[in-house]
């Protein structure tokens, strides 16, 4: 069984189904979520796989829901989701459930079908019905002009229908042809300025606008139409004018010349209006009810449908024995979970009514297994982390147990206000208690499926923040006065001090604060001189310490895998190397601190000076600052770098040449004995690389199947070497982001304060409390806006990072794959994303 420490003993299994009992085993190990397997047909065709044929009548059915929800969301209709999962149906039931859809898809369709031919209709008779009324306003003006036309007093101010041209036609008696229709609004001005253009101003338009748009039959949107009514003479005219209305998409109308035809039609057409009204409420209605019905039932449909598809591409992945009635397939399973997989397997079996059981072989194999890692709700979102760097080799140490302490820690370091860690323990701890309430609301938001996935991680980095920030004495940018403070000083007699130069040789009481930082330090002037060096010492010392725990966890790896020339060549070195250089320093950062006291601080050494001087070999008597700490010291640290030069070599050098030698003293392949081979079979392992190789445990020495390359042994260690030298430079200095951040975070906090909360305190009357409101919302919101989000989200990072590179290096390959196993849950999940 795994551990936390380590991912699970994997197993390669092979699984002969019987065909009848196959769909059914599969669906219980589907439900079940252990299982990944492996395509045992790679060379074979999707289009060849014995299967196909089911996983298209899938896609089919598929394709066919996804137009129900089309339509159940196009109608506003809620969609019924109770969280049921429902077991995937047998394979006979999948006759019923293509029925199902089949007559559902027709029906809709077809009802469908008749709505759009009768909104098509009903627009029409809308149309016509608009048209009969606007031109019988337009030929009624007509017929008050014609009359004015025989009173002479009446003729020069009257227009007609057709203008000025219009009453010298009218007076020759001529009869005009005319066409009437509509147009979509937008279209009208590009419409009249064509016919003017192509007719050469020998036609006349009138239009009026329809006061309420018109429902498009086919898109459903809501258009707004003109009608027009064009006059002209002559067939010639007529052809041209029918033409453009057919190039603007205008649809034109028979208009009867009498007002009583008109009259008439109209009459006809809002009788014909009322019965098609009638008709589409009654279309609208069985639609309603046909996708009501369905609306309850199509997420279960959704599941079951994706459930049969992901059973028979699992079954593609099938070979079939000679026999054609048994299904062998091979995968890859946890050996704790064998029994459960067996129980999965027998019920599969007695579901599908077959007598022959189901066997479930184990396997040796030389391929390197998944990387299976179990987790919880609580460790997930570490795991996450670990795993966004890369998987783990397989059996590798987990770094993820240990990042649950170290990554909120580092983050709280930078992160060090206690009034900031609450609001982002608070925010973390209410997510936590309303995880269910929040999780079954299935946001789509995808910044808040963020933070809601790291409620755990947001909440333990809140809580190392509160009591980073308590050691800090900073809550908000201010200093809680809890115990007094130890220091003694004139300048703190008055009520608000401002100017403060603390000094131990003055002021110092003797007697040190119970719990984190002075509270006089917020407002001396040397606060920050002090706190750079306080936070910079601890900065060294957290890498230091975390760089030598991912060394000993090296140790682990090696002891695992059974290489003890690792142990001897890489980790032996690089251990002495680590503590003879860093480890000192943190060394000597204690001894500082306990050595000097209020009497001789003026010579408390530089410990930056002294580390230089160390690979100089230089020891300066003058000024006491730069002398020794200690008797001896300059022997013990010439010995130190001794130590620390001859490391390289070490780990340069040693371990390539023993594996050559290995190599050349190896027993002939053709003269060893069988029971060699099998030892050697035996003591197979998977490396950090990832490589399988043979090691003899009892000679040590090392073989690869691809023989043995001296070159690429030495390349390979060099760059390992230098890799790690100068890294362990490099890392330590990294690690003083920890102070920078948390310095810039404690300014910025600081700035934040005086700047805009100060401001709220100006005003002593009544007026300032109004101002004072308005000056904290502010205030409040630059501080969740930038000090909690902005900052949060630096620290984050710098805190990924310290784990990744500094923390993780040391021991970690990340060079594994990830065990995915066939899980509905998994499959179910990717759908529903896919799907928003």
């Amino acid at each position: 069984m795994g551990t936390l420490f380590r991912c699970e003993e994997m197993t390669l299994c092979q699984l002969f189904l019987q065909s009848e009992a196959a769909y059914a085993c599969v669906s219980e190990l589907g439900e079940l979520g252990l299982v990944q397997f492996r395509d045992l047909n790679p060379d074979v065709n999707a289009f060849q796989r014995k299967f196909v044929n089911e996983v298209r009548r899938c896609d089919e059915m598929e394709r066919k829901l996804r137009f129900l929800e089309k339509e159940i969301k196009k109608d506003g209709i809620p969609m019924l989701d109770i969280g049921d999962n429902p077991e995937a149906p047998q394979p006979r039931e999948m006759i019923d459930l293509e029925a199902t859809f089949e007559k559902l898809e027709n029906e809709l369709k077809e009802v469908n079908t008749n709505a759009e031919a009768l909104k098509k209709t009903y627009l029409e008779l809308t149309e016509l019905k608009h048209i009969l009324r606007k031109t019988q306003a337009f030929f009624d003006e007509a017929e008050f002009h014609r009359a004015q036309m025989h009173d002479p007093s009446m003729q020069e101010e009257s227009v007609t229908l057709l203008g000025e041209e219009g009453l010298r036609a009218g007076g020759q008696a001529l009869k005009l042809g005319f066409v009437a229709g509509v147009v979509l609004r937008e279209r009208l001005p590009s419409f009249e300025r064509m016919l003017w253009r192509v007719c050469r101003g020998n036609v006349f338009l009138r239009q009026a606008e329809i006061d309420t748009p018109l429902e498009d039959p086919v898109s459903g949107d809501q258009v707004n139409k003109c009608v027009f009514i064009v006059f002209f003479q002559g067939e010639q005219l007529k052809s041209r004018v029918k033409k453009i209305c057919e190039g603007f998409r205008a649809t034109l109308y028979p208009c009867p010349e009498t007002p009583a035809d008109r009259r008439e039609m109209s009459i006809g057409v809002m009788t014909r209006i009322e019965d098609l009204n009638t008709v589409l409420g009654q279309t609208t209605d069985h639609r309603h009810r046909v996708l009501v019905a369905a609306a309850k039932n199509i997420k279960n449909w959704f599941v079951k449908v994706r459930k049969i598809k992901a059973i028979y591409h699992t079954l593609n992945l099938f070979n079939l024995d000679v026999t054609q009635k048994c299904l062998i397939s091979e995968c890859w399973c946890a050996v704790y979970d064998l029994e459960k997989i067996q129980m999965a397997l027998r019920r599969g079996t007695e579901r599908s009514g077959s007598t022959v059981p189901s066997i479930l072989n184990r396997m040796d194999s030389k391929e390197t297994p998944p990387t299976y890692n179990r987790t919880n709700k609580f460790t997930r979102g570490f795991q996450n982390i670990v795993d966004a760097y890369g998987v783990a080799s397989y059996r590798e140490v987990n770094p993820a147990p240990y990042t649950i302490i170290t990554f909120p820690f580092l983050f709280a370091v930078m992160f060090g206000d206690a009034g900031h860690g609450l609001i982002m323990a608070l925010f973390g701890l209410w997510m936590v208690l309303k995880e269910k309430a929040l999780s079954a609301q299935k946001s789509e938001n995808e910044i808040w499926n963020t933070f809601f996935n790291g409620r755990y991680i947001i909440l333990l980095m809140g809580t190392f923040s509160i009591y980073t920030g308590l050691i800090y004495n900073d809550v908000f940018s201010k200093s809680l006065n809890i115990f007094g403070s130890s220091w003694n000083s004139p300048a703190m007699k008055e009520l608000f001090p401002s100017h403060i130069q603390l000094n131990p040789e003055n002021h110092y009481q003797g007697v040190p604060y119970p719990f984190g930082i002075d509270p006089v330090w917020q407002v001396a002037e040397n606060k920050i001189l002090f706190m750079n060096s306080y936070k910079m010492k601890v900065s060294v010392i957290l890498g230091v310490s975390q760089m030598i725990f991912g060394v000993c966890l090296s140790l682990i790896n090696h002891k695992y895998f059974k290489h003890p020339l690792n142990v001897i060549c890489e980790f032996v070195p690089q251990i002495i190397f680590l503590l003879a250089i860093f480890g000192y320093l943190v060394l000597l950062i204690f001894a500082k601190w306990v050595t000097y006291d209020v009497r001789d601080s003026s010579c408390a050494r530089s410990l930056l000076i002294m580390l230089i001087n160390m690979f100089i070999f230089s020891y300066p008597t003058q000024p006491c600052y730069l002398s020794a700490m200690y008797n001896g010291q300059e022997g013990i640290q010439a010995i130190l770098v001794i130590l620390a030069i001859v490391c390289i070599p070490w780990m340069l050098f040693v371990k390539p040449f023993i594996l050559r030698k290995q190599w050349l003293n190896r027993p002939s392949l053709m003269s060893r004995p069988k029971s060699a081979d099998r030892a050697i079979d035996e003591s197979e392992v998977v490396h950090e690389d990832g490589t399988t190789r043979i090691e003899t445990l009892s000679t040590g020495h090392e073989e690869s199947d691809e023989g043995f390359n001296f070159g690429d042994v030495f390349i390979h260690q060099a760059i390992h070497t230098i890799e790690y030298c100068l890294g362990s430079i490099s890392h330590t200095a990294s690690y003083l982001r920890l102070w920078a951040l948390s310095l810039a975070h404690a300014q910025l906090s600081e700035v934040l304060w005086t700047m805009v909360m100060k401001i709220g305190f100006v005003v002593p009357t009544w007026p300032g409390g109004i101002i004072l409101y308005f000056i904290f919302a502010f205030w409040a919101g630059l501080t969740i806006g930038v000090l909690l989000i902005m900052e949060g989200l630096s620290a984050f990072l710098h805190a990924l990072r310290l784990h990744w590179v500094e923390f993780q290096s040391k021991f970690y390959g990340g060079t594994g794959y990830m065990f995915s196993p066939f899980s509905f849950e998994t499959i179910l999940e990717l759908a529903s994303t896919e799907d928003k």
